[in-house]
């Protein structure tokens, strides 16, 4: 029981900066794009506090998966809808992507310089899991996150991509979505998708150092 504890405390870091830092992706971009809203909701922040959906935050620490809360966003503020509704979309999991390199690199860096802090100490080596940590959350929130299933935005981006808004059944498509995403995930769905994916993934950010 201590162990297992001790296990998700190691996740909990990189559970609190994947999600922050992958909010704060979303609403930054929308915000230098022209939408002010994020900026009028407070998401404009590294503040946890503003980015973190309970449930969602409980989901990755025990399931292996979450979400942070959906920055909201209006497109009628973007000059150019389409563009930059793809941008936005992204900005997250690119977010995710680009922390999951900088702490692969930071592993890198303690390893290639022999620091003993990391190997000869319980607390280096207790930092050294937090990195491996932050490097695997920071990959799984992407994967998950780039499932094309509303409210993912993977779905997002695919929308834009293949001009859905358009399509009638866009919207209930939307509604039913979350309904859709909680199936997927009882019946193990996701997990098909995103062991492999993730990786995968996580050796081609490894080949970078390696």
């Amino acid at each position: 029981m201590l162990d297992m504890i001790i296990g998700k405390l190691i996740y909990l870091p990189g559970i609190l900066i994947g999600l922050t830092f992958h909010e704060y992706a979303h609403a930054k971009v929308a915000s230098l794009l022209g939408d002010p809203t994020p900026r009028l909701q407070g998401r404009v922040t590294l503040n946890p506090l503003a980015h973190i959906d309970l449930l969602g935050f409980v989901a990755l620490l025990l399931v292996g998966f979450g979400w942070g809360k959906p920055v909201q966003i209006n497109g009628g503020y973007f000059r150019n809808f389409k563009r930059d509704e793809i941008l936005v979309s992204s900005a997250g999991v690119t977010m995710n992507l680009f922390l999951a390199i900088v702490f692969a690199g930071i592993i890198k860096l303690a390893d290639i310089s022999g620091t003993a802090f990391f190997s000869g100490s319980l607390a280096g080596s207790i930092a050294l899991e937090m990195l491996w940590a932050a490097v695997w959350i920071n990959v799984i929130l992407m994967v998950f996150n780039l499932i094309p299933v509303p409210p993912l935005d993977g779905f997002n981006i695919v929308a834009e991509l293949a001009h859905l808004r358009e399509r009638g059944f866009y919207y209930q498509l939307y509604e039913k979505g979350p309904i859709l995403l909680l199936v997927l995930i009882f019946f193990n769905v996701t997990d098909k998708i995103i062991g492999p994916m993730a990786n995968f993934l996580l050796e081609g950010i490894m080949k970078i150092y390696y």
